[in-house]
């Protein structure tokens, strides 16, 4: 039988992007590429219940939701999508990050 104390952190270790502020093991803040085909992910832009909040910057994108857009040499490519989206974000001025 499984102690409660070991299972719990089992658990939570299993919930995609709940720490690590990643998704498919991509982590969501650094330099970023809008593409129109093949992208690394497909997303949309919400006024309201956002997977993500971003804050665009142009220094170092360190934190969760901190992006630099660039054209080239990305971390990771998105495409603007309106339905059926991989991530759904609102850009904001303060607090990126999960809501």
């Amino acid at each position: 039988m499984v102690e409660p104390a070991i299972l719990i952190p089992l658990l939570l270790a299993a919930a995609p992007g709940a720490d690590d502020c990643a998704l498919n093991g991509v982590p969501l803040h650094g330099r970023v590429q809008i593409v129109e085909s093949f992208p690394d992910f497909e997303v949309s832009i919400v006024d309201r219940f956002p997977d993500l909040r971003v804050k665009k910057t142009d220094s170092f994108p360190d934190n969760c939701g901190e992006w630099r857009f660039v054209d080239s040499f990305p971390d990771f490519t998105i495409r603007y999508v309106d339905s059926f989206a991989d991530l759904k974000i609102m850009f904001v001025d303060s607090f990126p990050g999960l809501p």
